[in-house]
């Protein structure tokens, strides 16, 4: 495509994502205003006197913890979590086969992909919480190998209307890189080897910084050097 053409579209699809961000603006507000709730930092407060403690029972955490157990125990057994299943008439060489299959896929996620099951616990962790979560499973180009991440419900911007994500029109992951990780990925031509301007953090995501705030982080514009990357499916 032309260099114009790009231009007019990455325009466009801007757009169209901060329309969808601002049509979810309700339920960012609710979630970020419920990670008060969970019981996991301590506050001060001048009501019914000034330097009272303001504590939070932390039964949404604890009932968090106890889904995430359950879960993961029947999600990811101790022979693996895949499982084949032979659709039509079964034969000898059709078991075999399914068997390879099964063996070489638990392989994969429980050896050659460490970071499955940590991703998968912080999914589970968090889908009792805000309702959806997702996992985002590539080929890594760079590793040359899968690879599994959890994607959280802040990060994955869908369309207004949207029903699941297979029909939907447009759904954006917002990712953080760094510039190391930009640059390796241009260099094998994942992506166009344009020029990188300085990274400018976006300032004000109420979610992040809630959550920053709640695990005892202030990151800055000196300490936070990440890019924001749209990764758009339309």
């Amino acid at each position: 495509m032309k260099e114009a053409a790009l231009r007019v579209l990455g325009a466009e699809l801007v757009r169209k994502f901060d329309a969808d961000k601002v049509s979810r603006a309700d339920w960012e507000k609710t979630y970020t205003e419920g990670l008060e709730l969970l019981g996991l930092k301590i506050m001060t407060t001048s009501d019914p006197w000034p330097g009272a403690c303001a504590a939070f029972h932390p039964i949404l955490t604890e009932a968090a913890v106890r889904f995430q157990a359950q879960a993961i125990t029947e999600i990811w057994p101790a022979a693996g979590p895949c499982r084949t299943k032979i659709v039509g008439k079964p034969s000898p060489e059709l078991d075999k086969r399914a068997q390879r299959i099964e063996d070489d896929m638990n392989l994969c996620v429980t050896e050659r992909m460490p970071e499955y099951r940590p991703e998968l616990e912080r999914l589970l962790f968090n889908l009792p919480l805000t309702g959806s979560a997702f996992k985002k499973v590539y080929f890594d180009p760079y590793l040359k190998r899968p690879c599994a991440m959890y994607v959280p419900a802040e990060d994955l911007v869908v369309g207004y209307g949207a029903t699941d994500l297979a029909s939907c029109e447009r759904y954006t992951h917002v990712m953080k890189r760094t510039e190391g990780e930009l640059r390796r990925l241009q260099r094998i031509n994942f992506w166009r080897g344009v020029d990188l301007p300085k990274p400018s953090p976006v300032m004000g995501d109420k979610t992040e910084e809630k959550k920053d705030k709640i695990i005892g982080l202030s990151p800055t514009v000196d300490t936070d050097d990440r890019y924001t990357i749209l990764e758009m499916y339309i």
